[in-house]
């Protein structure tokens, strides 16, 4: 999980048959969330994010790595030329 920069509690809010949290304004500039937001479900609780991102998580470029055809037909010669 990513390291956390700080943690506040907020209150649920009935929003009709649901809940809700209010998210304070600052917070919504900072990250520039407008309309609608991303939420990830993890292991150990949720993750919000925007919907725009430029780069991939850990686990998205772990993902994407390992789908990637891998050539190590040169491995055991550049190994082999005593170069560390």
């Amino acid at each position: 999980m990513k390291q956390t920069t700080g943690a506040s509690e907020v209150k649920l809010i009935a929003v009709g048959a649901a809940k809700g949290i209010r998210l304070p304004r600052a917070l919504l500039r900072q990250y520039g969330w407008g309309d609608s937001i991303m939420l990830e479900e993890m292991e150990d609780g949720v993750f919000l994010r925007s919907r725009k991102r430029d780069k991939l998580s850990w686990n998205e470029t772990y993902r994407a790595m390992a789908a990637l055809p891998e050539d190590w037909s040169e491995f055991d010669s550049v190994v082999a030329d005593g170069v560390h």
